[in-house]
């Protein structure tokens, strides 16, 4: 299976986004220039969610 090793924008470390994702996709098209792990995703995502509810409650 191919895949590509890029680094993270958050964290600055590497990870593999494989053929089949939509990820990987992405950068093969190269709609966006920025890219960050799983981990960084979910944390920011996870973020954004506290501080909508915060404001909105």
């Amino acid at each position: 299976m191919q895949y590509y090793e890029i680094i993270c924008s958050s964290c600055k470390q590497k990870f593999k986004v494989y053929e089949g994702s939509q990820r990987y996709r992405r950068f093969k098209e190269k709609t966006n220039k920025i890219f960050r792990c799983e981990s960084c995703d979910s944390k920011i995502r996870m973020d954004a969610i506290k501080n909508f509810l915060s404001t909105h409650s």
